[in-house]
């Protein structure tokens, strides 16, 4: 069986052939926001339907991190090693802080409440930066239906003052991000409304002091759409599809896929050289071990 699919040669180089792709873990209804605690040595999940955040700690297998987790969706974490989380059923960023307790973020943006939040990222500065559609307030399944408030954008908040601005208001529903390893640029999956015919594609920003700017369609995936995005060292785009996880270079090549048989959500990197791809896809967690080495917060 083969795990890749060559689109250019360089991709040969990334992938392993005596690397497979292996199942962790099955048995989920749906899997997001996969981020690794590598002083704890675990990955941590979202099991959105099942409204808890799932660990996996290799030999040990799988144990519950939080439950109830408020539908509690993408995840990554901050210059100090903290949890940050996206909760769809209180329409809210936080931050778990080293005791335990719980922070919050976002929850409104001028006097109106938030849709669902859905990734996040941190940049170097320590500014937050999150998605925020509506799927999580549309039906019952990640959250509860609810009225939206505001347009889907993509905002970011300060470091110092907590104030929040709406960076991106020109999307349908962003939704996966990351920044280039320089941070010199975003890309922002936008995956289009719910019940929409929207188009759906990968779009890049140019990083200034005063903002963003530029916001050209960067790649289109096919099958599926972007959801979860990641970067590598080189700046390459690691991107969920519906046949698996493909490899983008930043000129917006195709340059080849991991092929996973279920419908993959979200990504990113882990393993003691940051060299192992985690994968949450529909009802199951898998890993791959890359060349590559990923671009992340701790």
């Amino acid at each position: 069986m083969s795990f890749f699919e060559s689109h250019d040669p360089v991709f040969d180089s990334f992938v392993l052939g005596n690397a497979p792709v292996k199942q962790l873990a099955t048995g989920f209804d749906w899997v997001e926001g996969p981020v690794w605690f590598g002083d704890a040595g675990c990955l941590l999940f979202s099991d959105i339907p099942n409204n808890r955040i799932l660990r996996w700690t290799p030999g040990e297998g799988i144990s519950t991190y939080r439950a109830p987790s408020n539908y509690a969706n993408g995840h990554t974490r901050d210059r100090q090693g903290r949890l940050i989380s996206c909760e769809h059923g209180t329409r809210r960023v936080t931050r778990t802080e080293h005791d335990g307790t719980i922070s919050v973020i976002a929850d409104a943006y001028q006097g109106k409440r938030l849709n669902s939040p859905n990734d996040v990222v941190v940049k170097s500065d320590g500014s937050i930066w999150f998605s925020d559609p509506h799927y999580g307030i549309k039906t019952n399944y990640e959250g509860f239906v609810s009225e939206q408030e505001l347009p889907c954008n993509l905002y970011r908040v300060d470091p110092d003052t907590g104030a929040m601005d709406a960076v991106v208001t020109d999307g349908n529903c962003p939704n996966g991000l990351a920044f280039s390893p320089d941070e010199s640029r975003l890309y922002m999956a936008d995956t289009g409304r719910m019940f929409s015919d929207d188009a759906q594609h990968i779009r890049v920003f140019d990083v200034t002091d005063n903002g963003l700017t530029g916001g050209d369609v960067f790649h289109t995936i096919a099958p599926g759409c972007a959801d979860g995005i990641r970067v590598d060292s080189d700046g390459n785009i690691w991107s969920s599809a519906a046949d698996g996880v493909h490899c983008i270079a930043p000129d917006g090549r195709l340059l080849g896929k991991i092929l996973v048989p279920e419908l993959v959500s979200n990504i990113c990197f882990g393993g003691r050289a940051k060299h192992q791809l985690y994968i949450t896809a529909t009802t199951s967690i898998y890993r791959i071990t890359l060349n590559r080495q990923g671009v992340q917060t701790p």
